[in-house]
């Protein structure tokens, strides 16, 4: 699922923003303005690249398509890459730079190989650009003009042009096109988005909206885009579909930083390429399971620096800027390589003692490159400290080469590993995630033992929280642990005097402790506290239960003419996934492609297909704009809770459009 969201996003989000839009870099070329309508004299034949190809399910593979996508949190972008100039001379080589008014070298320099010709001349010798020069090197860079639009940007520039000398130099005329091609790229995505071909109504809007509007399948695909988001953690509370069509630089790139951090630390659990040896004299497995991936990452390269004899790092900013820790990590990893690697590699260090740092980063990164492992960064993002490109450059060097040996526990011996995350406790810690809670959620036990996260969900559900009455870190080092059991009495408190929620022998120790069973018990309650409210506002306020919401699934499976009948939640006809395709069918009629639904042969239907079938509902629900944490494995074993949150989602959306 992670690889279609990232797929469908890069195809939206490659043409979604101005080229003034932040530090959003994006590789865009002829190709785009051809695909888009650019009404520029040349158009490119080739496709527009994607910067996140399809195919590939290993972490290697999962990290070589998320560092493509990592280029945009790099540089600013660039004009339109435009033929080269074939002109040794011209006017732009004729025409100096005013002090202080000098655009980005790199966005003029761009610019110069852009114009074309075989020769263009100052014709005025002035040093300057003329208004009849104007039109010909807007013409020369692939921009043509009208005369009449020509003369109103002089016009406008001169009557407020900074220096006064009512001139326009070089530079300043490689402003005028920067901002000329960013509002029309801005311009002709919107117009692209809206165009009338392939088109149906988006949903989400008001019914006047709706009603007059019509929105491209793009539309549909960001709703299922943060939908999907939204299922694997990424927290999606202040961005909507709207925002992604306008191309809002900040939730854009936080958006989709967010899912690049989801795919690279999916391999970085604690059983993992034996993180457990991690864990000092003094640690317990209980504080590993409550650090980030983030602090596991430091650790282990830490453990690799010790090793190497040399200073640790507390952070991937100030502290790499120099290159020498990295380099003493591939060193490491390169001595720890597994026998089964290709060939064996070893790292060449003599250039950590390079006086220029920039070089020094580029020797380091050639050495990575031995290791397969040259991704995410450049040297300028090491030297500078770009802490999220870094972070993902030792997770891409973690996931592929470890260098940790699962006999290296550190007087931990061969103790039995820690339980792994079932699939319902991820859907809960991504809900939760998805929600904004702070702070973010690595672990679902550790994590809520001191309550905080438990007393933001209730404020989600309506449950009204009194924190006067709440501890908040920092704790004093005496009674630190009695002020989290505080926190957890009153987290029992609220739910049962207040949320009225069954807990019968839960109390607060039990949470404090996190007791598997007891946090469950409480968390379950809240997320269904928080899909039924979702029903309550759309009904009017009216409490809705499990009945009301089975009944309403059947009643509309009938006045659809399905065939389908559940008989409750724990109904094995779910399995299949049909009655959910069937329901999602009559709410939105046209969405399914049968073709892709798998039907029994023979009253069988295959446990591949079965999965196949939920990984297709689940898509669909998200897509017409449901918010689904189900997991396609909770429909196949047919999980009665996640199953209720699956339909409840879908009758607020069937109630939504009902209304509309």
């Amino acid at each position: 699922m992670l690889q279609d969201v990232l797929h469908r996003l890069q195809e939206i989000f490659c043409t979604a923003l101005p080229l003034s839009g932040g530090d959003f870099k994006l590789q865009l070329n002829e190709a785009t303005t051809a695909k888009q309508g650019h009404t520029g004299s040349r158009r490119a034949k080739g496709p527009l690249r994607s910067a996140y190809p399809p195919g590939g399910s290993s972490s290697r593979e999962r990290d070589n398509q998320l560092s493509s996508l990592s280029l945009s949190l790099r540089d600013p972008p660039l004009p339109l890459c435009l033929k080269p100039s074939r002109a040794p001379g011209g006017l732009h080589s004729r025409a100096a730079s005013p002090e202080g008014s000098s655009p980005s070298p790199r966005g003029s320099e761009e610019l110069q190989t852009g114009l074309t010709g075989n020769s263009y001349e100052d014709t005025d010798q002035s040093g300057f650009v003329s208004d009849f020069e104007l039109q010909e090197l807007f013409r020369e860079a692939s921009f043509s003009l009208p005369g009449y639009k020509v003369r109103e940007i002089a016009e406008t520039f001169i009557a407020g042009d900074t220096n006064k000398d009512e001139k326009i130099s070089f530079t300043e005329f490689v402003a005028i096109f920067q901002e000329l091609k960013s509002k029309q790229l801005s311009e002709t995505f919107r117009k692209s988005i809206t165009r009338r071909d392939g088109i149906r109504s988006f949903g989400g809007m008001s019914a006047k909206s709706s009603e007059g509007t019509q929105h491209s399948y793009s539309g549909d695909n960001l709703v299922l885009a943060l939908n999907s988001a939204s299922s694997i953690g990424c927290t999606v509370v202040s961005i909507d579909a709207h925002d992604l069509m306008a191309g809002k630089p900040h939730l854009v790139l936080g958006l989709l930083w967010q899912i690049i951090k989801v795919g690279l630390f999916a391999d970085i659990a604690i059983n993992g390429n034996g993180l457990i040896g991690l864990l000092t004299d003094s640690e317990n497995r209980d504080d590993l399971k409550s650090l980030s991936p983030e602090d596991r990452l430091l650790r282990w390269v830490n453990q690799h620096l010790r090793n190497a004899g040399t200073s640790t790092i507390s952070n991937f900013s100030e502290d790499i800027k120099d290159s020498k820790a990295y380099f003493h990590l591939l060193d490491q990893i390169a001595l720890h390589q597994e026998h089964g690697y290709k060939k064996k590699v070893k790292i060449d260090m003599s250039a950590i003692n390079e006086r220029n740092l920039d070089q020094r980063a580029e020797m380091m990164l050639r050495q990575a490159a031995r290791l397969d492992c040259r991704q995410f960064v450049s040297p300028s993002d090491v030297t500078s400290g770009n802490s999220k490109l870094n972070l993902a450059f030792v997770a891409n060097l973690y996931n592929v080469h470890s260098g940790v040996q699962s006999s290296q526990t550190n007087g931990v011996g061969a103790a039995p590993l820690i339980e792994p995350e079932t699939n319902e406790e991820k859907t809960f810690r991504n809900w939760m995630n998805s929600l904004g809670v702070a702070p973010h959620v690595n672990h679902l036990f550790c994590d809520l033992c001191d309550g905080l996260i438990i007393m933001q969900l209730y404020e989600k559900v309506n449950v009204p929280v009194n924190w006067k009455k709440v501890n908040n870190p920092p704790y004093p080092i005496l009674g630190v642990n009695m002020k989290k059991l505080e926190n957890c009495n009153y987290a029992v408190e609220l739910g049962r005097d207040v949320a009225h929620f069954s807990l019968v022998g839960i109390g607060g120790e039990n949470l404090n402790e996190g007791s598997r069973l007891h946090t469950l018990a409480l968390v379950w309650q809240l997320m269904r506290r928080y899909t039924v409210s979702v029903l309550s506002d759309v009904g009017d306020g009216d409490k809705v239960g499990d009945q009301i919401i089975l009944n309403w699934v059947n009643s509309t499976l009938r006045q659809k003419r399905k065939d389908t009948q559940l008989s409750s939640f724990k109904d094995k006809q779910i399995s299949t996934s049909l009655p959910v395709i069937d329901l999602i069918d009559a709410i939105a009629p046209g969405t399914v492609r049968w073709d892709m639904v798998k039907r029994p042969q023979r009253g069988v239907l295959k446990d591949a297909d079965k999965l196949n079938n939920a990984k297709y509902a689940v898509s669909l629900a998200r897509k017409i704009g449901a918010r689904v944490y189900t997991q396609p494995e909770d429909l196949v074993e047919v999980n009665p809770k996640m199953v209720l949150t699956l339909f409840a989602a879908l009758m607020a959306n069937g109630m939504k459009k009902a209304e509309r």
